[in-house]
């Protein structure tokens, strides 16, 4: 990386799995690192992380973790009401704020289905290019450590995986990746303007992941072929009705054809983007239902 700020770096969303790692990049550059919680007592961050607290709903508890800040990595975590007082907040402090969006303006079908998330995103973006803001969009795609929400489980529970649209492509993307990223756009004034969609290597059915994370963890690991409806089914009740008409309609468009595939992060970072494999393999505790992550602790599933 170049030569890191002096001034601190405000992390809005630095408890969880892209800003925690995000927080780590940081440290390991020398950048001093502000986090934003609205829990400070249970942030669990390193001890060189000043941790303030915050809350995107209340727009006025953001002045004091913003006084002196040069940059903000922001996950917006919150209803979008708030938005436009927040990003009028981060305009007069920061000179430089990098946003964690989505895909929405890539023109492929698996990222033109309706999608509230996106659509909320984008109301963000056009928010921080009104503002007095220097910005840089990072986009990433089909998050690998979605499979643990959503497979985990089942793993655990048998060998086989009942899921809908098995030849469905997508190219999922490590969180640590999305970090690294992150940190150098907020570390590097050349991506100052950048707009990046961040994409795994390589394009794989949800059935190849599947047999990919049973190599993961020495087990056979089938794919069972569900229907919508059945998904819908088996789905209700514990997952909101939006998201799942979000990822069906989503899958069912990218039947046919190769995931949309970018080499943005080796681009920017200098190495290879880590292929799903190597995911699975670093998080075969937790796909196997080791003693490591628990599926109850990841994040409600999205395409971005």
């Amino acid at each position: 990386m170049t030569r890191p700020r002096i001034d601190p770096v405000l992390v809005i969303g630095g408890t969880g799995r892209v800003g925690r790692i995000v927080v780590d990049e940081l440290l390991k550059a020398g950048v001093p690192v502000r986090v934003l919680t609205r829990q400070p007592d249970a942030a669990q961050l390193p001890a060189a992380v000043e941790v303030v607290p915050g809350d995107l709903t209340l727009p006025g508890s953001l002045d004091a973790g913003l006084q002196g800040v040069g940059a903000v990595f922001l996950v917006w975590t919150a209803p979008p009401a708030t938005a436009p007082a927040v990003v009028e907040r981060l305009a007069a402090h920061a000179r430089h704020v990098v946003f964690l969006s989505s895909p929405h303006q890539t023109p492929h079908p698996f990222f033109q289905q309706p999608n509230p998330l996106a659509a909320m995103h984008a109301g963000i973006e056009g928010l921080i290019a009104a503002a007095d803001l220097t910005s840089t969009i990072i986009r990433p795609g089909m998050f690998a450590s979605n499979t643990l929400a959503w497979w985990s489980a089942q793993v655990r529970d048998g060998d086989v995986i009942r899921w809908p649209f098995g030849e469905a492509e997508t190219a999922p993307i490590d969180e640590r990746d999305i970090a690294a990223v992150a940190a150098r756009a907020l570390c590097d004034d050349r991506h100052a303007g950048g707009d990046y969609v961040l994409t795994g290597p390589e394009s794989l059915t949800q059935a190849q992941q599947v047999r990919i994370i049973g190599d993961a963890i020495g087990r056979t690991i089938r794919f069972e072929e569900l229907s919508p409806a059945e998904f819908r089914r088996e789905t209700a009740g514990r997952w909101p009705a939006p998201v799942v008409d979000m990822l069906l309609a989503a899958w069912e468009a990218a039947i046919g054809q190769p995931a949309f595939v970018t080499s943005a992060v080796a681009d920017i970072v200098g190495l290879p983007a880590r292929p799903f494999r190597q995911w699975a393999i670093d998080h075969r505790a937790a796909l196997g239902g080791g003693d490591a992550e628990k599926a109850g602790e990841v994040e409600c599933p999205t395409i971005d």
